[in-house]
C-alpha cells in the first residue's frame, strides 16, 4: 500500500484488489452519493447493487489498482480504481464510429482502464478527484489509460481535459446506455 498526506488532512492510499475488496462498504457510500446527481441519477439500492456485482469481479483481475481517499476519522470520501484492458476487450467494439487498429489495439497491458473515479459531494473542490487520479496514474506502468464520460458531466469533462485527456470517440457502452465520450490519457514513458 502506498500512501500521501496532502491538502485538507485527506490521505490517499494506492492499494491491490484484495485491500480495495475490503472497503466494499466505503465505496458503496461513494458511488451511491456520487453517482446519485445528474446526470447519473444511478444512486438507488439497485444501481449501486448492479456496480457492485462487477465491482467484486474487477478487484480479482490482474493489475487491478485503487487510489482510496480517507477523511481523517477513517471514512472513504474518494476512489478511483480499473485493470488493464485485456487484448481480448470489448471496449473499443462499443464506439459508434471505427477508430483506427493502431488505436484500438490492445495487448493485455498496453491500457490501463479506469473503471469508477468518484468523490463524495461533501468532500469536492479539495482537489481529491486530482490527487486521486494523479496517485493511481503515478502508481501505473501501462502506456495509457482509458475512460467512458458522460459528456454532459461538465466538471468531469473539464477535469479530464486538465489532466491531458484526450477524445477518442463516442460509446454506447451497454444495452440501453446514454452515449458516453472515450477518452484516453498518454502517460510518461
Amino acid at each position: 500500500m502506498t500512501e500521501q498526506a496532502g491538502k485538507n488532512e485527506v490521505r490517499i492510499a494506492v492499494l491491490d484488489g484484495a485491500a480495495t475488496a475490503g472497503l466494499e462498504d466505503g465505496l458503496r457510500e461513494v458511488f451511491a452519493e456520487a453517482f446519485a446527481e445528474p446526470p447519473y441519477g444511478e444512486g438507488s439500492p439497485a444501481d449501486v447493487d448492479r456496480a457492485f456485482r462487477r465491482f467484486r469481479s474487477q478487484t480479482k483481475k490482474a493489475g487491478f489498482l485503487a487510489a482510496v481517499a480517507f477523511a481523517p476519522g477513517g471514512q472513504v470520501v474518494g476512489m478511483a480504481y480499473g485493470y488493464p484492458l485485456a487484448a481480448t476487450t470489448r471496449w473499443w467494439d462499443t464506439l459508434t464510429t471505427a477508430v483506427p487498429e493502431d488505436l484500438r489495439h490492445e495487448d493485455g497491458k498496453r491500457t490501463f482502464g479506469l473503471f469508477e473515479l468518484a468523490v463524495r459531494p461533501a468532500w469536492r473542490r479539495r482537489h481529491v478527484a486530482t490527487r486521486l487520479h494523479t496517485a493511481l496514474a503515478d502508481a501505473l506502468t501501462n502506456e495509457r489509460v482509458m475512460l467512458n464520460s458522460r459528456p454532459e458531466a461538465a466538471a468531469a469533462q473539464a477535469a479530464y481535459r486538465a489532466w491531458g485527456y484526450r477524445y477518442a470517440g463516442t460509446a454506447i457502452p451497454w444495452e440501453g446506455a446514454a452515449p458516453h465520450h472515450v477518452l484516453v490519457l498518454d502517460l510518461p514513458a
